[in-house]
């Protein structure tokens, strides 16, 4: 008997006729271990990128000794490391957490007046048309600014994910074009990713980015890829057998909105 995979297959009947075609059948989010795991140090995976790649060619993640922040466009991985300079991840990198898709876009809606970031996110949801499935989402086009973080490469003994961004790099970014990608998870899989938004950026030149903290977009296309599916592939390390994970973690919102 193996515990290396766990499927959670998420379905819901819809209203919205779009959801009806049978493309959408297919559509699933694929993930690398789980947040609760990440938030408790295990920093350390067992999952290839260039196995990453078989499941998706979009999403975000971090590396291996939680050296900086990943996304994924159009099937490259970018990292995008503390010190801010941007690297393509090699396939034999590996990540301790990353979640993606084959990102195909079930609605998009072109944006043409400033938004703050939150405003963003409440003009997102109402876009969406279930708050019990899970979304794939990019924001891609002008930004008046953006600002983003990035975690520096940890040594072991791992500290927890709370103590890690206390010494975290944060960049300012102003007048950019570039994208967000990332996802929008109902509170119910907390446990297991970011409920709500998760989203990462890079720039256009693919020069800057990391994850996002606050943002103000100027003329921007969102697109929303919906998801029913959601599959969970678990390390097989040492570390993540022995991480006592049995605790509801209260932080994650905190380390992912920046605070220390």
């Amino acid at each position: 008997m193996t515990f290396q995979r766990l499927t959670i297959a998420i379905t819901a009947v819809f209203l919205c006729a779009a959801l009806a075609r049978a493309g959408d059948e297919s559509d699933s989010i694929f993930q690398t271990s789980t947040i609760d795991a990440l938030m408790e140090g295990v920093y350390d995976g067992d999952f290839t990128f260039g196995e990453l790649k078989k499941h998706g060619d979009f999403g975000l993640g971090t590396l291996n000794d939680l050296d900086g922040e990943m996304i994924g466009l159009d099937g490259v991985f970018y990292q995008v490391r503390s010190d801010g300079k941007v690297f393509v991840v090699p396939d034999t990198a590996r990540t301790p957490f990353a979640a993606v898709t084959f990102f195909d876009a079930d609605k998009s809606v072109t944006l043409t007046k400033p938004l703050g970031c939150r405003e963003l996110e409440s003009y997102i949801e109402t876009l969406l048309p279930s708050k019990n499935i899970l979304y794939a989402i990019r924001v891609e086009g002008s930004f008046d600014k953006v600002k983003t973080r990035s975690v520096p490469k940890q040594k072991k003994p791992f500290p927890p994910l709370t103590e890690a961004v206390k010494r975290q790099t944060y960049f300012e970014l102003n007048n950019v074009r570039g994208a967000m990608a990332g996802f929008w998870f109902p509170g119910y899989v907390k446990d297991i990713n970011v409920a709500g938004f998760h989203l990462h950026f890079i720039t256009e030149d693919r020069q800057a980015g990391g994850h996002v903290l606050d943002c103000t977009v100027s003329n921007v296309k969102i697109e929303i890829d919906y998801s029913r599916d959601l599959d969970v592939s678990l390390p097989e390390t040492s570390d993540f057998y022995n991480a006592d994970l049995s605790t509801i973690s209260g932080e994650v919102k905190d380390v992912e909105n920046g605070k220390k």
